[in-house]
């Protein structure tokens, strides 16, 4: 399996979560081992070099692949997570959506002074998500060492969010 052929697996929905919004599906591509591998394989290749110490995996498909690549790597995993899910002292931060604003919260002890993050999600749109993982993470202290999405959407420029950091993305529309 190539990633060319993981990504004819992800179909598009129209009008989800709202109108006007092509929501990219990536449940055909996680029903199928050998894309998922592939993906997986991927994004460790790129994460490896960037020694990092923790994954940090974005609320809730990025838990899909940041767990897999924490274990992959043997490093330890973060999640960042919808405000009111983590039942510890938090960092909360808010963000832009194409559609609206939303808020995410990390563990206060999460990232420590020392750890190398690489922050992983399933997909990079306008980047304000990922934009903001990143300032929770630096604000528990932790580096981040680069951001990992299995798909990027070109056309919303996303990269701009995250300029002068490292970004790789397998998959791109």
């Amino acid at each position: 399996m190539t990633l060319e052929e993981a990504k004819a697996l992800i179909r598009d929905i129209p009008d989800f979560p709202h109108p006007g919004i092509l929501f990219r599906d990536l449940t055909l591509l996680l029903a199928v081992p050998a894309a998922t591998e592939v993906v997986l394989a991927a994004l460790e290749a790129w994460a490896r070099p960037l020694a990092p110490t923790l994954v940090a995996a974005i609320e809730a498909r990025g838990f899909i692949f940041g767990g897999a690549l924490a274990a992959r790597l043997g490093v330890g995993f973060a999640p960042i997570r919808k405000p009111g899910k983590l039942p510890f002292e938090t960092y909360e931060e808010s963000y832009g959506l194409e559609y609206g604003t939303d808020r995410l919260q990390i563990h206060r002890d999460a990232a420590p002074a020392g750890s190398r993050v690489v922050v992983v999600d399933d997909l990079l749109a306008t980047g304000g998500t990922a934009a903001a993982a990143a300032r929770l993470v630096e604000r528990c202290g932790g580096e981040v060492a680069g951001f990992g999405f299995v798909v990027e959407l070109t056309a919303l420029d996303g990269r701009r969010a995250l300029e002068g950091r490292r970004v790789e993305s397998l998959i791109r529309f």
